[in-house]
Protein backbone atom coordinates (compact mmCIF):
# COMPACT_ATOMS: atom_id res chain seq x y z
CA UNK A 1 0.00 0.00 0.00
CA UNK A 2 2.78 2.45 0.91
CA UNK A 3 4.57 1.78 -2.38
CA UNK A 4 1.36 2.47 -4.30
CA UNK A 5 0.84 5.74 -2.44
CA UNK A 6 4.46 6.70 -3.08
CA UNK A 7 4.17 5.95 -6.78
CA UNK A 8 0.90 7.87 -7.02
CA UNK A 9 2.31 10.98 -5.31
CA UNK A 10 5.47 10.85 -7.42
CA UNK A 11 3.43 10.81 -10.62
CA UNK A 12 1.27 13.68 -9.41
CA UNK A 13 4.38 15.80 -8.76
CA UNK A 14 5.87 14.81 -12.10
CA UNK A 15 2.85 16.13 -14.00
CA UNK A 16 1.47 18.88 -11.77
CA UNK A 17 4.39 20.22 -9.74
CA UNK A 18 3.33 22.58 -6.95
CA UNK A 19 -0.31 22.28 -7.95
CA UNK A 20 -0.02 18.62 -6.99
CA UNK A 21 0.99 19.62 -3.45
CA UNK A 22 -2.14 21.77 -3.14
CA UNK A 23 -4.42 19.05 -4.47
CA UNK A 24 -2.95 16.23 -2.37
CA UNK A 25 -2.97 18.23 0.86
CA UNK A 26 -6.53 19.34 0.15
CA UNK A 27 -7.56 15.70 -0.17
CA UNK A 28 -5.69 14.81 3.02
CA UNK A 29 -7.43 17.57 4.98
CA UNK A 30 -10.85 16.62 3.58
CA UNK A 31 -10.57 13.39 5.61
CA UNK A 32 -9.17 11.30 2.73
CA UNK A 33 -6.32 9.23 4.20
CA UNK A 34 -3.37 10.29 2.03
CA UNK A 35 -0.62 10.81 4.63
CA UNK A 36 0.93 14.27 4.76
CA UNK A 37 3.99 12.53 6.22
CA UNK A 38 4.58 11.28 2.68
CA UNK A 39 3.16 14.17 0.63
CA UNK A 40 5.29 16.95 2.10
CA UNK A 41 8.70 15.23 2.51
CA UNK A 42 8.40 14.10 -1.10
CA UNK A 43 7.78 17.70 -2.16
CA UNK A 44 10.95 18.79 -0.37
CA UNK A 45 12.88 16.09 -2.16
CA UNK A 46 11.33 15.93 -5.64
CA UNK A 47 10.27 19.54 -6.17
CA UNK A 48 13.19 21.26 -4.44
CA UNK A 49 16.22 19.05 -3.79
CA UNK A 50 16.20 17.18 -7.10
CA UNK A 51 15.68 20.43 -9.05
CA UNK A 52 18.70 22.02 -7.45
CA UNK A 53 16.71 24.73 -5.66
CA UNK A 54 17.79 26.31 -2.39
CA UNK A 55 16.47 25.56 1.09
CA UNK A 56 14.42 28.77 1.06
CA UNK A 57 12.04 27.10 -1.39
CA UNK A 58 10.77 25.02 1.52
CA UNK A 59 8.85 28.15 2.52
CA UNK A 60 7.04 27.86 -0.81
CA UNK A 61 6.35 24.20 -0.12
CA UNK A 62 4.97 25.12 3.29
CA UNK A 63 2.74 27.78 1.74
CA UNK A 64 1.28 25.53 -0.97
CA UNK A 65 0.84 22.68 1.50
CA UNK A 66 -0.95 24.97 3.96
CA UNK A 67 -3.13 26.32 1.17
CA UNK A 68 -4.17 22.80 0.24
CA UNK A 69 -4.86 21.99 3.90
CA UNK A 70 -7.03 25.07 4.24
CA UNK A 71 -9.04 24.22 1.11
CA UNK A 72 -9.66 20.63 2.21
CA UNK A 73 -10.40 21.68 5.78
CA UNK A 74 -12.91 24.24 4.54
CA UNK A 75 -14.80 21.50 2.70
CA UNK A 76 -14.84 19.29 5.81
CA UNK A 77 -15.85 22.24 7.99
CA UNK A 78 -18.91 23.08 5.88
CA UNK A 79 -19.92 19.43 5.61
CA UNK A 80 -20.02 19.42 9.38
CA UNK A 81 -21.71 22.82 9.61
CA UNK A 82 -24.41 22.20 7.00
CA UNK A 83 -25.15 18.53 7.48
CA UNK A 84 -23.45 17.34 10.63
CA UNK A 85 -25.37 19.10 13.38
CA UNK A 86 -28.93 18.39 12.14
CA UNK A 87 -28.07 14.78 11.44
CA UNK A 88 -26.33 14.49 14.81
CA UNK A 89 -29.33 15.94 16.64
CA UNK A 90 -31.77 13.70 14.80
CA UNK A 91 -29.83 10.43 14.76
CA UNK A 92 -27.19 10.98 17.44
CA UNK A 93 -29.04 8.94 20.05
CA UNK A 94 -28.43 5.82 17.96
CA UNK A 95 -24.69 6.26 18.48
CA UNK A 96 -25.07 7.48 22.10
CA UNK A 97 -24.62 11.15 21.15
CA UNK A 98 -27.00 13.47 23.01
CA UNK A 99 -27.91 17.14 22.57
CA UNK A 100 -25.97 17.79 25.78
CA UNK A 101 -22.84 16.36 24.15
CA UNK A 102 -23.25 18.68 21.18
CA UNK A 103 -23.72 21.66 23.46
CA UNK A 104 -20.60 20.63 25.35
CA UNK A 105 -18.66 20.59 22.06
CA UNK A 106 -20.00 24.06 21.30
CA UNK A 107 -18.70 25.36 24.62
CA UNK A 108 -15.34 23.65 24.14
CA UNK A 109 -14.74 25.26 20.78
CA UNK A 110 -16.15 28.58 22.00
CA UNK A 111 -13.71 28.64 24.91
CA UNK A 112 -10.66 26.95 23.38
CA UNK A 113 -11.49 26.87 19.68
CA UNK A 114 -8.53 28.81 18.38
CA UNK A 115 -6.07 26.78 20.44
CA UNK A 116 -7.73 23.45 19.61
CA UNK A 117 -7.72 24.16 15.87
CA UNK A 118 -4.13 25.44 15.78
CA UNK A 119 -2.57 22.68 17.89
CA UNK A 120 -4.51 19.92 16.14
CA UNK A 121 -2.74 20.83 12.89
CA UNK A 122 0.53 19.78 14.49
CA UNK A 123 -0.68 16.31 15.50
CA UNK A 124 -0.66 13.22 13.27
CA UNK A 125 -4.07 11.61 12.64
CA UNK A 126 -6.00 14.25 14.63
CA UNK A 127 -5.14 17.00 12.14
CA UNK A 128 -6.94 15.16 9.35
CA UNK A 129 -10.32 14.96 11.10
CA UNK A 130 -10.57 18.06 13.35
CA UNK A 131 -12.46 20.14 10.78
CA UNK A 132 -15.68 18.11 10.97
CA UNK A 133 -16.31 18.69 14.69
CA UNK A 134 -15.20 22.30 14.26
CA UNK A 135 -17.91 22.70 11.62
CA UNK A 136 -20.53 20.95 13.72
CA UNK A 137 -19.65 23.26 16.63
CA UNK A 138 -19.88 26.27 14.27
CA UNK A 139 -16.57 27.73 15.38
CA UNK A 140 -15.74 31.20 14.07
CA UNK A 141 -15.02 30.56 10.40
CA UNK A 142 -12.47 33.36 9.73
CA UNK A 143 -10.50 32.29 12.81
CA UNK A 144 -10.83 28.66 11.73
CA UNK A 145 -9.24 29.55 8.38
CA UNK A 146 -6.46 31.60 10.00
CA UNK A 147 -5.43 29.03 12.58
CA UNK A 148 -5.81 26.17 10.13
CA UNK A 149 -3.43 27.90 7.72
CA UNK A 150 -0.87 28.87 10.37
CA UNK A 151 -0.77 25.45 12.01
CA UNK A 152 -0.69 23.69 8.66
CA UNK A 153 2.09 25.96 7.41
CA UNK A 154 4.36 24.97 10.31
CA UNK A 155 3.52 21.28 9.81
CA UNK A 156 4.08 21.35 6.05
CA UNK A 157 7.23 23.45 6.29
CA UNK A 158 8.80 21.07 8.80
CA UNK A 159 8.01 17.98 6.75
CA UNK A 160 9.16 19.55 3.47
CA UNK A 161 12.43 20.71 5.02
CA UNK A 162 12.98 17.24 6.46
CA UNK A 163 12.52 15.73 2.99
CA UNK A 164 14.86 18.35 1.54
CA UNK A 165 17.58 17.55 4.06
CA UNK A 166 17.27 13.78 3.89
CA UNK A 167 16.86 13.52 0.10
CA UNK A 168 16.35 9.93 -0.99
CA UNK A 169 16.24 8.94 2.68
CA UNK A 170 13.11 11.01 3.29
CA UNK A 171 11.32 7.85 4.47
CA UNK A 172 13.15 8.23 7.77
CA UNK A 173 10.71 11.03 8.64
CA UNK A 174 7.72 8.72 8.34
CA UNK A 175 9.54 6.00 10.28
CA UNK A 176 10.50 8.45 13.03
CA UNK A 177 6.92 9.66 13.38
CA UNK A 178 5.30 6.23 13.53
CA UNK A 179 5.95 5.81 17.28
CA UNK A 180 3.91 8.99 17.83
CA UNK A 181 0.91 7.52 16.04
CA UNK A 182 0.48 4.63 18.49
CA UNK A 183 -0.01 6.67 21.70
CA UNK A 184 -2.24 9.15 19.86
CA UNK A 185 -4.47 6.41 18.47
CA UNK A 186 -4.52 4.61 21.84
CA UNK A 187 -5.38 7.86 23.60
CA UNK A 188 -8.27 8.53 21.23
CA UNK A 189 -9.49 4.95 21.61
CA UNK A 190 -9.34 5.27 25.42
CA UNK A 191 -11.35 8.49 25.37
CA UNK A 192 -13.95 6.89 23.13
CA UNK A 193 -14.09 3.87 25.43
CA UNK A 194 -14.59 6.04 28.52
CA UNK A 195 -17.26 8.04 26.74
CA UNK A 196 -19.16 4.93 25.63
CA UNK A 197 -18.92 3.41 29.10
CA UNK A 198 -20.35 6.53 30.73
CA UNK A 199 -23.12 6.84 28.15
CA UNK A 200 -24.15 3.20 28.57
CA UNK A 201 -24.06 3.57 32.34
CA UNK A 202 -26.20 6.71 32.17
CA UNK A 203 -28.74 5.05 29.87
CA UNK A 204 -29.02 1.96 32.06
CA UNK A 205 -29.19 4.08 35.19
Amino acid sequence: MEEQILDFISRVYEFLGWSGVVILMALESACIPIPSEVIMPLSGWMLIKERGLGASYNLIAGFWGALGCTIGSTIAYWVGAWGGRPLAERYGRYVLLSRHDLELADRLFARHGDWVIFTSRLLPVVRTFISLPAGIARTNFPKFLLYTFLGSFLWCLGLAYGGYQLGVHWEQISIAMRPLLVPIILGIAALIGIYLYRRLKAIRG
